[in-house]
């Protein structure tokens, strides 16, 4: 069983002044793994301000520095691959196959960062006068538990390239996950405080990431609720903030599309992460006059979706993070029953002999309206609902008729239409016959999904301030 009793502030690994021990546990045994050590509010006040004073002179850095410092991070990650797949397997659930998948997105953000500054230029004409882009100062990272590292990875780059500096707050559920970065990430050499890391409770740490004068920005993922709180917390100190939130992200099968293709495609884009994707396929949008088709091809793919041990290769889908996220999906399950929603496949319990862990069984709803509870809140787990529709404008609007926006799909053999139909969707990202990741192209949500975008020379901006030099 190991102990995680050290954060990391202005360049050391120290132990935090908090006292509170939290319990690791499997997600697949439901066995402790470790425990960590929680950090409190002054620790947060220190790393803030070991961020402060450090960024007096990082954000004076030359682009070749910051370049310098991104490719020292990421070759010191990239020595460790196969921890970074192990701890992610064992201490979230996630599958081998997405574990890989996502150290592969990890190492891409810093690609993707030097990218950016080979090109960005930080300094504008704009009318008659200069305009210099500026770093914002301190951010405030704020992450949570379904790609604890690749979130890091992906905002501090940004962070990095932009020339501020970062107070980290990680789920504490990821503390092993943790660990692993924050030692490459010390190995890098970079300037002490350019990057602290306070495990510790979101009311606690987070709250005073919220408040504190001296964070510029936040930069958040996490629940839409979660999301509130900070925003109005920010906003006492006019914090810029960037919030990647919820979603329910529609999925429209055109009626001219490769069924056979496609319904397989949507299978994966529900059950992604386990269910734990805010940009899940959950709603699948089907022609009325093909349900029986569509029916048929899901009762055919689900039996060969495997689900189990993350470690295996094989395993699609593994558990959910905790019991508390396991109770949360079977209590929509049940939901989804008593709204008169049908069951196609999965339901209710764990599947056989997967009983001591957190493992849900891969459900299907049909007969759903997009009304129901089921349709409408994100429930982060394996659960899809299929709504049909008559026309492909009746399609367009259930696909809207959502207080989200993070993400949609859609499927046409036709890419016109297709084309059409996604610049009609209002989502921040439209995956069109696919599942893809541009990490030059914002992302980000409409509504409730979310403010800003990160990603590409958009995100990077939300890490600088314009000033103009008027003569």
């Amino acid at each position: 069983m190991k102990t995680i009793d050290k954060i990391y502030i202005n360049g050391e690994f120290t132990t935090p002044q908090g006292k509170q021990y939290f319990d690791l546990i499997s997600p697949t045994t439901n066995e402790k793994l470790g425990q960590v050590l929680l950090g409190n509010e002054q620790d947060t006040k220190n790393a803030i301000a070991a961020a402060k004073e450090a960024f007096k002179s990082f954000s004076k850095t030359t682009i070749t520095e910051r370049i310098q410092y991104l490719k020292n991070i990421q070759a010191s990650i990239e020595k460790r691959r196969e921890d970074f797949i192990d701890v992610m397997v064992e201490e979230y659930g996630g599958t081998l196959q997405f574990s890989t998948t996502s150290f592969d997105y990890m190492l891409k953000s810093f690609d993707s960062a030097i990218n950016l500054l080979n090109f960005y230029s930080f300094t504008k004409t704009m009318g008659e006068s200069e305009v210099q882009m500026t770093p914002i100062g301190v951010v405030g990272i704020i992450i949570p538990w379904n790609s604890s590292n690749g979130f890091i990875a992906s905002k501090l780059s940004t962070a990095i390239a932009a020339g501020c500096t970062a107070v980290i707050k990680p789920s504490e559920m990821s503390a092993q996950q943790t660990q692993l970065i924050t030692e490459c990430l010390h190995e890098a050499g970079l300037p002490k405080g350019v990057f602290n890391i306070v495990n510790g409770l979101g009311e606690i740490v987070g709250a005073e990431i919220s408040r504190n004068p001296d964070i510029a920005k936040i930069s958040f993922t996490g629940s839409t609720n979660v999301g509130k709180i900070i925003a109005k917390e920010a906003v006492e100190t006019m914090k810029r903030v960037t919030l990647e939130l919820g979603g329910k992200s529609p999925n429209i099968i055109l009626d001219d599309a490769d069924f056979s293709k496609a319904i397989p495609l949507a299978i994966i884009a529900a059950y992604m992460n386990n269910g734990q994707a805010c940009i899940a396929g959950t709603r699948l949008l089907v022609p009325e006059n093909r349900l029986e088709e569509v029916k048929k091809l899901i009762t055919e793919i689900i039996p060969n979706t495997i689900v189990g041990n993350p470690k295996n290769k094989t395993t699609a889908v593994g558990p959910l993070v905790s019991v508390k996220q396991y109770e949360r999906v079977q209590n929509y399950i049940q939901i989804g029953i008593d709204e008169g929603a049908e069951i196609l496949t999965g339901g209710l319990g764990k599947p056989e002999g997967l009983e001591k862990g957190n493992f849900a069984k891969p459900t299907v709803f049909i007969n759903v309206n997009n009304q129901m509870r089921i349709a409408r809140e994100e429930i982060f787990g394996p659960v899809l609902s299929v709504i049909t529709y008559k026309t492909e404008e009746e399609a367009i609007e259930i696909a809207n008729d959502t207080t989200y926006g993070l993400q949609a799909y859609i499927s046409s053999s036709n890419e016109k239409r297709a084309h059409k139909v996604a610049s009609q969707i209002n989502a921040g990202r439209v995956q069109i016959n696919g599942i893809g990741h541009d990490p030059m192209a914002p992302f980000g949500g409409f509504k409730q999904s979310g403010i800003g975008r990160e990603f590409g020379t958009i995100g990077l901006e939300a890490y600088l301030e314009p000033k103009a030099l008027i003569r």
